[in-house]
């Protein structure tokens, strides 16, 4: 019996509270135990509360600033390891914001004038000339947007390939001429034998802009024949055995001159050249790569005249062995590739993405040209997915590959 009672006192259903307000009441209305309704009336000491807000968000804002300059300032621009020798390494070079040069040849700290408010001027760079930097690590400089020169010092005697990895504003990396490992060209940097291209600076453009005379970046409708020549060729010297790795990546060159001797392509080496654009960044810009037989030595980069390279031909140099995976991908204003028969490796997805789809035709690299029979390059180290596919939705297509092919 008490368990029924207590189900049918769960059971019941409570009345509804109905309130009879007048009408004219309506938005005046207070019911009892709560405060009256504010309706056209305004709040005790409103305009005071108002100013006490603002004045808390306006410090709040003030204090999260300060201390985020605070970190910066505090944060060590450059660190360094000890190596077994004594000397050091650089690790990481973390840009305050406000440096566009930086020396690698001494131990160096920023040291901050408490005076200055104006971050832009207010650090010097000290160096501690006991203390020699002998070695640069991979990404010890990585996706800065502000460092526009690196000078290497005269001790410097290891450089990983990917140190300087996605420095978007640099322009040049300049080499001590009593450096007895590295030098460079013109800003771009070099084993000191010239054997290898070590790095192209992504910004390298805008040092040859200013050069040159030319006042700001010239986009691909306004580009002149001269303006070609002097800013988007690169003339690789007859000297290289190697490109190195993410050598020119995103670079913004149109023709590239490689020399017969050229042996390896390393992987990611001529990756995702670009073309700075007003309104696509992401706008391909290598349309050539060219092969010469040189008369002599050619030892200037700069790009004169074909007929001063010797013989020139469209295609990869005969005598080159090595392309790396990525060599060439994401290079899709490049229309014409020839493989030599010297080729014997050939890395995964090599030409990848060379190849979109506009006003429903495929288009950039549609075809490759191999020398070797299809039995021949099959013997040899080939990777997966090599040749440019496209790959859209449920539309797949892998381009031709010609082989026993004759170069164009």
């Amino acid at each position: 019996m008490k368990k029924d009672k207590k189900a049918k006192a769960n059971n019941q259903v409570e009345e509804p509270i109905i309130l009879d307000i007048p009408e004219e009441e309506i938005w005046t209305y207070q019911i009892e135990g709560l405060a009256a309704p504010h309706v056209n009336k305004p709040y005790k000491h409103f305009t005071f509360k108002k100013i006490i807000f603002i004045i808390s968000i306006v410090v709040a804002v003030s204090l999260s600033v300060y201390f985020s300059i605070l970190l910066i300032a505090n944060k060590d621009a450059f660190t360094y390891e000890k190596l077994d020798n004594g000397n050091y390494q650089l690790t990481k070079f973390s840009n305050t914001g406000f440096i566009e040069e930086i020396d690698i040849d001494y131990v160096t700290s920023v040291e901050y004038d408490k005076e200055n408010k104006d971050p832009e001027t207010n650090f010097t760079l000290v160096k501690n000339e006991k203390e020699k930097v002998t070695e640069i690590k991979q990404f010890a400089v990585n996706e800065d947007n502000v460092l526009k020169v690196v000078n290497i010092g005269p001790d410097v005697e290891k450089i990983d390939g990917k140190a300087f990895y996605s420095c978007w504003a640099l322009e040049r990396i300049e080499v001590d001429e009593n450096n007895k490992y590295y030098c460079d060209i013109d800003g771009v940097l070099y084993n000191k034998d010239k054997t290898e291209i070590i790095m192209y600076p992504c910004n390298h453009d805008e040092y040859l802009r200013q050069k040159y005379g030319y006042e700001a970046e010239i986009f691909r409708e306004e580009v002149t024949e001269e303006y070609r020549k002097q800013i988007q060729t690169y003339v690789v010297p007859s000297t290289v055995k190697t490109i190195g790795e993410m050598c020119f990546n995103y670079a913004n060159l149109r023709d590239i001159y490689l020399p017969e001797g050229l042996e390896t392509i390393e992987t990611l080496a001529i990756f995702k050249l670009h073309e700075p654009q007003a309104e696509d960044w992401n706008v391909a810009s290598l349309e050539n790569i060219y092969s010469y037989k040189p008369k002599g030595v050619v030892a200037d980069s700069t790009f004169t005249s074909q007929e001063a390279l010797g013989e020139v031909y469209n295609s990869l140099p005969e005598g080159l062995k090595y392309i790396g995976s990525d060599a060439f991908s994401y290079n899709q204003a490049l229309t014409y590739v020839y493989i030599p028969e010297s080729v014997t490796h050939i890395g995964h997805h090599a030409f990848w993405d060379n190849v979109y789809k506009e006003d429903g035709n495929l288009k950039g690299l549609v075809e490759i040209n191999v020398a070797k029979s299809e039995e021949e390059f099959d013997a040899d180290e080939i990777g997966d997915q090599w040749a440019p596919q496209y790959d859209y939705l449920l539309f797949k297509k892998t381009i031709n590959v010609n082989y026993s092919a004759q170069r164009k």
